[in-house]
């Protein structure tokens, strides 16, 4: 009767109820159970603590109370102030940090055997003197791009300072018969016609998306963050140099076969962070460097050494040349202050006060070595002329302004156009003849404190301006497009690239830095 009573609900419950009770007894659980609490309980019983040691009574330093003489019931010390109290103030140093010493620095040459950083530093380094100065011999009767641009310029008539022309292919090579029949490649060399308006090159941009990183392209050349890094103006060697923020400088020849070394030398000539490296086109065996310790240094493959130009006190932000004067040197010293160096007497031939704040780099203009731009971490971008400029007359032909620091300026291939890139998520492109015209593109550009900042550079024409990705990337961006076109980027890309370089020979050979001391090497497929 009672389970008459029961509802459909109860007796699904019911039966639930006694399902579950029959697959736990056949699982064996409450044994098991059992068991397992008994094991638990036997390890707690057996578990020892160790006795707290008695805590001993602390022994309280006796209070000492100041006490004047005269509350002490002294008469006053009437000894005074000691005579040279006065000279002895005025040594006092008003700061109270500590000061750290300084990173010892070698007023003079450098062995380059000293400066070598690694293992069998005398065979290594002169398997890397004799590749410089073999490619040096061949650059002085080789065929360079700046002589096949010259002589068709020279075919073409005399062309303006600043202005603009189409470019037009040259051909994918050219044969250098003096060279003992050897076949010398320039590929992809361009040439500039009519300077009138923004360069492109009238052909398609698919040598663009062939652009590949393979594995043998990516070494590692450095300890730490990459500050610069640089071609060698050649054709028959593919050589790089980077400078990192230790000191260091690194060369790595990328068609080295000797599987030993790797084609990577590493060299410690200064104690501070590189801040520029110049490998002139006419006289590769010699090549300069700067850093922020205050040092020029001149690596003089042929002496084997690392020589000292110049030396001072303030830091050196960065270093060029202008492409026609291989015996002047442009750096920027100091908070804004920018000098000229001559290297026959060694003696600086000007100084200028340029920019309120320090100067990032100097570049000069390819048609028109005259006009040189400068960017500032004062936030502007400016356009001298050196044949109008006097230590009482600096006035510029154009100052690009930016809202957060400028750490790039640069000229395209062409000379009609400059690049800026700045701290304010923008890329400058600045245009026309006089230089009036000028857009903002915005771009991430915001590194952060672990990465080196980005500086956008132009390609082989005046087409893109490459410049790094915070998507561990290459962008690409179109000045005619006022946009990025593009991302570079590959599965062996493990870091941001930060500092760039295209090959001045090769169309499509771009080098990226990262700041784990990597180096990217992207190549046309």
């Amino acid at each position: 009767m009672a389970s008459q009573k029961l509802t459909d609900y109860e007796r699904q419950r019911l039966e639930n109820i006694k399902r579950n009770a029959e697959m736990v007894a056949a699982l064996k659980l409450h044994s098991k159970a059992a068991t397992l609490s008994a094991a638990t309980a036997k390890r707690h019983r057996t578990k020892t603590f160790k006795a707290n040691p008695e805590k001993k009574p602390k022994t309280e330093a006796p209070i000492v109370i100041r006490r004047s003489l005269r509350t002490r019931g002294m008469p006053p010390d009437s000894k005074g102030f000691p005579d040279d109290f006065s000279d002895n103030f005025d040594k006092t140093p008003k700061s109270v940090s500590v000061i750290k010493p300084q990173s010892p620095r070698v007023l003079g040459p450098i062995s380059m055997v000293d400066a070598f950083s690694g293992d069998d530093e005398t065979e290594s380094n002169k398997m890397l003197v004799g590749t410089i100065l073999s490619i040096a011999k061949e650059t002085q009767v080789g065929v360079s791009v700046k002589d096949v641009k010259d002589e068709i310029f020279s075919e073409k008539g005399a062309l303006g300072s600043c202005k603009s022309e189409g470019f037009e292919s040259l051909g994918t090579e050219k044969v250098d018969e003096s060279l003992s029949g050897k076949r010398k490649l320039v590929k992809g060399v361009v040439k500039n016609e009519y300077l009138d308006g923004l360069v492109k090159i009238a052909k398609n941009d698919q040598w663009l998306e062939s652009l590949d990183l393979k594995p043998e392209n990516v070494a590692r050349l450095l300890p730490g963050r990459i500050m610069v890094v640089k071609f060698f103006p050649c054709s028959s060697v593919r050589m790089i140099a980077a400078g990192n923020k230790f000191g260091n400088i690194a060369f790595w020849n990328v068609d080295s076969n000797n599987e030993k070394e790797d084609g990577i030398y590493l060299y410690r000539p200064h104690t501070g962070p590189i801040s520029g490296i110049l490998i002139h086109q006419h006289s590769m065996s010699k090549i300069y460097s700067s850093c922020y310790d205050g040092f020029i240094r001149l690596m003089d493959a042929e002496k084997e050494v690392f020589d000292l130009v110049h030396s001072c006190d303030d830091t050196i932000f960065s270093l060029s040349q202008q492409p026609n004067n291989s015996e002047t040197l442009y750096f920027a010293e100091g908070r804004g202050g920018l000098k000229v160096w001559d290297i026959r007497t060694g003696k600086s031939s000007k100084n200028w006060m340029l920019h309120e704040d320090r100067i990032n780099t100097i570049n000069f203009n390819s048609q028109n070595p005259n006009i040189m731009a400068t960017s500032s971490t004062d936030g502007t971008a400016c356009i001298w002329d050196l044949r109008s400029m006097s230590a009482h007359k600096l006035k510029t032909l154009k100052t690009v302004s930016h809202s957060r620091a400028v750490h790039s300026a640069y000229f395209s291939p062409s000379g009609s156009s400059l690049a800026t890139t700045s701290l304010d998520n923008k890329v400058g492109i600045i245009t026309g003849v006089n230089f009036e015209d000028a857009c903002m593109i915005y771009h991430d550009n915001w590194t952060g404190r672990w990465l080196s900042s980005f500086r956008g550079i132009w390609g082989w024409d005046d087409s893109y301006i490459f410049i790094g990705s915070m998507k561990r990337g290459v962008d690409v961006i179109s000045p005619s497009q006022k946009r990025s076109v593009m991302t570079l980027q590959s599965p062996e890309m493990s870091a941001i690239p930060c500092r760039f370089d295209a090959h001045p020979y090769e169309i499509g050979m771009l080098a990226g830095a990262t700041s784990g001391g990597q180096v990217y090497l992207w190549t046309p497929c």
